[in-house]
């Protein structure tokens, strides 16, 4: 055997059994040696920390015997579908024979007990910025405050050689941040509280940021221009959360923002699609002063114009004069029929139960794909204080043709100001393919 065939063995051998450590390699936690067994910490403080970072919307499927946490819930992936796992204190099934540090480990850095790799759809890389004493109120919650329940979780339906989790260390290193947040000494406690808020329990960034080639968030924090800039996700548009004019938060002031999260609905609009499930879940339950602090933090990200356009005016003059003309006349036809009823000629809706139309960041937004999500599919019941509202968007999939859906959308968005690209047929024939109509029943996930 020649010497360079030699070296070259010796360094393949090294590169795999380096390769082999890095990707089984499992990293410490400040709990490594803490006691899980101290005395824990008020329910009420636990059963916040959960509210802040939605656990229950993922981890509790939607079927009327669905046990808080059992997880179960099926997630669409670009890989294949996974399912949420159980996280009550169940032994066998559960996380009921994790310690504080396998929890974190887990909560943090996306690794199971057992050393598997979580998939990052659990939002790992922004619970990574959770403090220590959120991951100790979590577990402590989780583990003497849940339910145990025995039920296995579903095997992921995610093809060989994909469904391999040891290439996700590297994903890891790549694109999951490490370290708690860090408060930023320039900027005051509020805006710090509101920046943990939204980068780390709320994972804002898990919809609301553009996700490139490997499915990672572009960016993580507001240094970077991206940051919460609007993002497409399992059908639907996620807008952007900074201070663009049109599809972002421009012409929404704090108090907005505050009444948005707290009520479900604003003089902007009304939450649909996952925001929904974050209002009914997750938001409503927040403090007055937690709501403020995000509200102060996203009034700080300054838009884009390059990406936003002109600023939005409204015309009530403007009746259809669309950037795809001759569906114009159509889809005129079509709202005064089926839409105006509710959201008004003037596309003002019904305040404060039925959103408007005119100047909404959903339809001035050049991906269309959520205005289409909606109409096909129409929203669930949006649930303020264990209540379900009484109004919602039907599912208009039955009643009109693809060109019929086409035609009222661009007519949408091109009146009373708005003016935003027609919308094709086939754009609304692809969403129609890869979805389906919202349920009318009220999906309540009780904590507890």
């Amino acid at each position: 055997m020649s010497k360079i065939v030699r070296i070259s063995l010796l360094g393949a051998v090294i590169a795999v059994g380096g390769g082999y450590f890095f990707a089984t390699h499992i990293p410490s936690s400040p709990f490594d040696n803490v006691d899980s067994n101290r005395t824990p910490v008020a329910l009420e403080r636990g059963e916040y920390a959960a509210r802040l970072a939605d656990c229950v919307a993922c981890h509790t499927s939607h079927g009327g015997d669905a046990k808080p946490f059992a997880g179960g819930l099926e997630m669409g992936t670009p890989l294949g579908s996974i399912f949420a796992s159980n996280i009550t204190p169940d032994k066998e099934t559960g996380i009921g024979n994790y310690t504080l540090a396998q929890f974190d480990k887990a909560v943090r850095r996306g690794i199971a007990a057992d050393g598997s790799r979580l998939y990052p759809a659990m939002p790992y890389p922004s619970y990574a910025k959770l403090s220590d004493d959120d991951v100790t109120a979590l577990y402590d919650y989780f583990m003497n405050h849940v339910q145990p329940v025995r039920q296995e979780t579903p095997q992921r339906a995610i093809p060989w050689p994909l469904n391999m989790r040891w290439p996700l260390a590297f994903w890891n290193v790549a694109f999951a941040p490490t370290g708690a947040f860090r408060p930023d000494p320039t900027k005051d406690q509020q805006w710090n509280r509101g920046a943990y808020l939204v980068q780390g329990p709320g994972h804002c960034g898990g919809c609301h940021t553009p996700r490139g080639l490997a499915m990672q968030e572009v960016a993580m924090t507001e240094t970077q221009d991206t940051f919460l800039s609007g993002a497409l996700l399992d059908g639907w548009y996620a807008p952007s959360l900074r201070n663009d004019h049109n599809t972002g938060l421009g012409r929404w002031t704090e108090q907005d923002i505050v009444t948005y999260l707290r009520t479900g609905r604003n003089q902007h609009g009304v939450v649909f699609g996952s925001m929904m499930e974050a209002f009914n879940n997750s938001t409503q339950f927040m403090t007055d002063k937690d709501l403020e602090a995000i509200a102060y933090y996203l009034k700080s990200l300054p838009g884009d114009p390059s990406r936003d356009g002109a600023p939005w005016q409204p015309d009530d003059r403007q009746t259809g004069v669309a950037l795809s003309v001759s569906s114009s006349p159509r889809g005129q036809q079509i709202y005064n029929a089926r839409c105006g009823v509710c959201h008004g000629q003037d596309g003002k809706g019904r305040q404060p139960w039925i959103s408007p139309l005119a100047g909404v960041s959903s339809v001035l937004a050049r991906e269309n794909a959520s205005v289409v999500n909606i109409t096909l599919n129409g929203s669930g019941r949006v649930i303020a204080d264990g209540i379900p509202d009484a109004y919602r968007m039907p599912p208009l999939r039955d009643q009109l043709t693809d060109q019929q859906i086409a035609d009222v959308l661009t007519y949408v968005r091109s009146s009373w100001g708005n003016q935003a690209p027609a919308i094709a047929p086939d754009e609304v024939k692809a969403l129609r393919e890869h979805t389906n109509p919202a349920s009318s029943q009220p999906i309540i996930l009780q904590m507890r």
